[in-house]
């Protein structure tokens, strides 16, 4: 890839940032955060993706994108109300410049002329109102400058002629205004920013006079893009605060020398220059040239006389000279970018400085790290096996090398830690989009959005959470007019929330609709030949038929859903990443969806314990405590299912080894370790084995990628001597597995 693809490349990253920016903000107005600052980012997103459309040629996008600009102008000029209609065009204005941004990309085809040009009509009325004005092409390089040609012999550089200003305004001069000095560096430009852009947009706030110092511009062998030589002085005549000033330079204030201070009266300052030829404004620090454009501004400059030539070889310096820049009115010009500065006392915080690495590099990273935990574990078992003493050098320095090995785990596992904040942007599109296709009022709800999970994670969840929120409204939420029958706001609720729980990640979808019908779903379970018409099942069992390939309660076959395709996904989706789902449904009250992941992908915490000379991980964040079994405290129900009492109650004793078929018969519990586990639903047992290895941190091996899914098996493992461990999934093991009812054949000591 060359340079400028890289950079193209860039560009449809932030894209994606802005958009997933703008989704949210645009959210914020419908629920009636219609504040500035609000509107405010989402003209900031809409105009940076304009800006760098426009660097890019895409005019297509550019076009759109400063029609949806105008707009939002008006509406944080106060010019326009920010009402329900409103709104309504900007979130689909929100659409089609995402489709656009899409296009662009070749992701997608190109976005229907028709399509685009209906939004644009629609804004162009909500923006002017009437009838939708022709549009004129704007002229964006005319800053209001008169060109200057340059004579490259190197002579002594000659006075610019500019404009009579007259004499004695000190009598008309602005008590009020701003002077601006900054100094542009290299990478500004190269980040496809220009000074006259930011020249204009400080224009559209008052009367301004532009003094440039080129002192520092070096001889044309000498000129390099990465320097900055320009020094620009603007005086703005205008009563705004100083947040509208630096607002304006929102987007380059750190590639830039910048200082803003007030103007002073400017009256006396004038006296001096009663007597100097108007021709030529000599450089001056203390010269209120505002003071001058106030009188002068309605006078266009005449185009220069003489022929400026370029400057010598040992340049000397140059004379600053005053270019008023007048803002054209005729056609409307792109708003500054606004932003809530810090306030001026306050010192502003520096930006945090990231970088933009490639996916797959990280992904190396990651395999080598895991790479390097299982030969640090192999080390430290070769030394325990040679029998050298925990205090000599050896094993000090393992120690050493394991603490590291740690730390270096954690932190590339930071690295690819991300929020489901992103995945979380991308839903209230899906659920307009669904809401208006079934016609139902719908208002999605979201919490947890900074929960933090393994980037890989975060990227497949998409899928299922489209799925299972598509279901949530098309099936789960009543119609307006049911929902108002029933007793219910016409607005039916949908909850989509992130939390941390027992070293997983939690996702619930929720919804407050008619809940799962199981008679019904029953019945079509037996009518598509899932079941057996007399089979007794439990709710449980019940609400579980939904996952059933081919299984569907739609009457009829839509864009949405009545194919079949869907639930049956989400659950093969799910448990491709080590996860389940559960299901929670009251009728009439809504249902609730739990999806269980784990956070990463790459490494696990865990105790090492054996069963029946197997040797298995337990996952360390579900262990509550370990014991060993007394005789006192172990008693059957009915004669064959172990309970053992745990803190003044009785929790189920699970043999791991004889239910996952290691043994046929059960072991003594008096002669084994209990380890008490909680499930992610807050369920406790105790789960049986002959021995604690110890604690350990282990490297995940998807075991259905290699092998097969196995029930009661999350994933596998590389012990430090070669050996495979398997990762025991707890919540399988004690809500799923305790069928196997053995009749002990053993007795326990009285």
């Amino acid at each position: 890839m060359d340079a400028f693809e890289a950079i193209k490349a860039t560009f449809f990253q932030e894209c994606d940032e802005l958009l997933a920016d703008l989704e949210a903000k645009l959210m914020l107005l419908e629920q009636g955060q219609t504040d500035l600052e609000t509107i405010n980012a989402v003209f900031r997103a809409v105009h940076s993706v304009k800006g760098g459309a426009g660097a890019f040629g895409l005019e297509a996008l550019v076009r759109f994108a400063h029609v949806f600009e105008t707009l939002m102008d008006e509406l944080r000029a106060g010019r326009k109300p920010c009402d329900a209609i409103t709104i309504k065009t900007l979130l689909r204005a929100s659409d089609v410049l995402a489709d656009h941004i899409q296009a662009a990309q070749g992701l997608i085809p190109p976005v229907e002329e028709a399509r685009s040009a209906a939004l644009v009509a629609e804004m162009q009325v909500l923006t002017h109102g009437g009838e939708a004005p022709v549009e004129v092409e704007e002229d964006e390089d005319d800053f209001g400058f008169t060109p200057m040609a340059f004579d490259m012999a190197l002579d002594e550089p000659a006075p610019l002629p500019i404009a009579d200003l007259g004499a004695d305004l000190g009598a008309d001069a602005p008590s009020v205004g701003w002077r601006i000095v900054f100094k542009p560096m290299g990478r500004m430009y190269v980040n496809a920013n220009e000074t006259s852009l930011l020249l204009r947009e400080l224009g559209r706030l008052g009367p301004v006079t532009v003094v440039v110092d080129d002192s520092e511009t070096p001889t044309l062998d000498a000129l390099s893009i990465d320097d900055g030589c320009l020094t620009w002085t603007v005086d703005l005549a205008a009563a705004v605060d100083e947040a509208a000033v630096r607002e304006v330079f929102d987007f380059v204030e750190s590639d830039c020398d910048l200082t803003i201070t007030p103007l002073g009266a400017g009256g006396d300052e004038l006296a001096a220059f009663e007597d100097e030829p108007a021709a030529v404004l000599p450089a001056s620090d203390d010269l209120d040239i505002a003071a001058l454009l106030a009188k002068a501004s309605g006078a266009a400059a005449e185009p220069p006389a003489d022929v400026v030539p370029f400057a010598p070889l040992e340049p000397e310096p140059a004379p600053i000279l005053a270019v008023p820049v007048v803002e054209p009115v005729s056609a409307p010009v792109a708003a500054p970018v606004a932003a809530t500065p810090a306030p001026a006392s306050a010192p502003v915080a520096p930006a945090p400085v990231t970088i933009r690495v490639d996916l797959d590099r990280v992904d190396r990273l990651i395999n080598v790290v895991g790479e390097l935990v299982i030969q640090q574990a192999m080390l430290s078992q070769r030394v325990l096996e040679s029998g050298l003493a925990r205090s000599s050098g050896i094993a000090l320095g393992l120690e050493d090398l394991e603490l590291l090995t740690r730390e270096i785990q954690d932190s590339v596992m930071a690295i690819r830690a991300q929020p489901v904040k992103s995945v979380f942007q991308r839903m209230p599109r899906l659920v307009r989009e669904v809401a208006d296709m079934v016609s139902k009022q719908v208002r999605l709800v979201t919490a947890g959005e900074d929960t933090e999970v393994d980037k890989t994670v975060v990227e497949r969840l998409a899928e299922p959470i489209t799925h299972m929120l598509r279901n949530a409204i098309d099936h789960g939420l009543e119609t307006p007019e049911e929902r108002v029958a029933a007793g219910k706001p016409a607005e039916g609720t949908v909850r989509l929330a992130a939390l941390h729980r027992s070293g997983r990640i939690v996702i619930e979808i929720s919804d407050d609709g008619r809940g799962i019908n199981r008679e019904r779903v029953k019945k079509i379970a037996v009518d598509k030949g899932l079941i057996a018409a007399d089979a007794p099942l439990t709710d449980e069992q019940i609400d579980n038929l939904i996952f059933a390939p081919g299984f569907s309660t739609a009457a009829v076959v839509s864009d949405i859903s009545g194919r079949g395709v869907g639930m049956d996904v989400v659950k093969r989706s799910i448990q491709a990443l080590g996860g389940r789902i559960s299901i929670s449904s009251v009728p009439g009250k809504g249902s609730t969806f739990t999806l269980s992941l784990p956070l990463t992908l790459a490494v696990l915490d865990g105790m090492v314990v054996t069963a029946a000379e197997q040797t298995l991980i337990a996952p360390l964040p579900a262990i509550v405590e370990s014991l060993t079994p007394q005789a006192v405290d172990l008693h059957f129900v009915g004669g064959v299912d172990p309970v053992i009492r745990f803190r003044d109650r009785f929790l189920p004793l699970i043999d791991v080894a004889l239910i996952m078929g290691f043994r046929e018969r059960p072991m003594n519990p008096t002669e084994g370790v209990a380890v008490v586990v909680e499930t992610e639903g807050g369920q406790q047992a105790a789960l049986l084995f002959d021995a604690i290895q110890g604690q350990r941190q282990v490297v995940i091996k998807s075991l259905e990628t290699n092998y097969q899914q196995v029930e009661g098996v999350a994933a596998a493992t590389i012990l430090g001597d070669g050996r495979v461990a398997l990762i025991l999934d707890v919540d399988v093991l004690v809500t799923d597995m305790r069928r196997k009812s053995v009749r002990p054949d053993f007795k326990l000591a009285s």
